[in-house]
């Protein structure tokens, strides 16, 4: 079974990180692995790209003409690619050398569609004291309670997963109306294409922990007012998600659930148990965090179009 790995990129300030990505997936023990490299509309970086990958074998270049964003450069990774399975991740992340093998391993012993991995937050600054784990998905890591090994998720996270590349593209790939694009980032990338999968196919994302990959956090991504906004963002894609696909609702809902009858229950308890700052920072960041996704939520409620953001998913869908 041949693997593609899709790894897209669009910034030269990026690169170093990307070139550190690129070489994690090139030293997988998995065989026969192909490498897709996408440069998303930036011809100097596309000329870098070439001058350092461009003459291995089983690697493949493509730069889009201008930048179309993440969910389009993916989709066209994808296109482009020639194995059974496309796998992605992100520019920033590193993969551990059987990556790929782990979830090779899961598509040749079962007959999953789609299977992602364990993603890790890898601190470049120090981890800061206040951030707790339960909102690790604001940075696009695994949080707490987000899934036990080998259980059908509705989807994994983006620097971690892979699909049936048939499947991928007859659903139509990533939805361009989500993701990254300059200074726009619609969240919950991920969900539209996995929840289109499950409606076709009836089955969700395996989700192999052994299949590992370590997200880099740059010192922005551990400022509490970054996440803060960051956290504002999520509840407004939220309700984008909400319009678009009413069926992905119940998800989050059910994690806000566990969020405030189990783990803030269990926060408290330990705090009184063995008092320490650094717990009740946590505790009081839970509160902040969620309360700023449940006004992106309000603002999503009062400032979008329901009528013209359905009309677009709908044109969009024809073409």
């Amino acid at each position: 079974m041949k693997v593609s790995v899709v790894v897209c990129t669009y910034a030269m300030e990026r690169y170093d990180v990307f070139s550190e990505c690129v070489d994690s997936v090139l030293a997988q023990t998995y065989d026969p692995l192909e490498v897709v490299l996408v440069v998303d509309g930036n011809e100097e970086v596309f000329d870098r790209v070439k001058d350092e990958y461009g003459d291995l074998e089983d690697v493949v270049l493509h730069c889009n003409d201008e930048n179309q964003g993440i969910s389009y450069s993916r989709t066209r990774g994808a296109e482009i690619a020639t194995g059974d399975v496309v796998a992605f991740i992100d520019d920033d992340a590193v993969a551990e050398e059987d990556w790929i093998a782990e979830l090779a391993r899961v598509y040749e012993e079962t007959d999953a569609i789609a299977v992602g991995g364990h993603v890790a937050p890898d601190w470049v600054t120090e981890k800061p004291d206040f951030f707790p784990e339960e909102f690790y998905w604001l940075v696009g890591c695994d949080e707490r309670g987000f899934g036990e090994h080998m259980e059908e998720l509705r989807n994994t996270y983006g620097s971690n997963i892979s699909y049936r590349r048939d499947v991928f593209l007859e659903v139509g790939g990533y939805d361009e109306n989500t993701g990254r694009k300059g200074d726009r980032h619609i969240q919950a990338h991920e969900a539209p294409v996995c929840i289109r999968m499950n409606n076709q196919y009836g089955k969700g994302v395996l989700y192999n922990t052994d299949a590992v990959v370590h997200h880099k956090l740059f010192d922005y991504r551990g400022e509490f007012r970054w996440l803060v906004g960051r956290s504002f963002w999520q509840g407004y894609s939220k309700r984008i998600m909400d319009i678009l696909l009413p069926e992905a609702s119940g998800d989050k809902n059910e994690y806000l659930k566990q969020l405030l009858l189990e783990f803030v229950p269990d926060r408290l308890s330990s705090l009184l148990r063995r008092p320490s700052t650094a717990k009740a920072k946590q505790l009081v960041t839970i509160v902040v965090f969620t309360a700023a996704v449940g006004f992106g939520y309000l603002y999503g409620l009062a400032g979008v179009d329901r009528s013209e953001l359905v009309a677009d998913r709908d044109a969009a869908t024809a073409d």
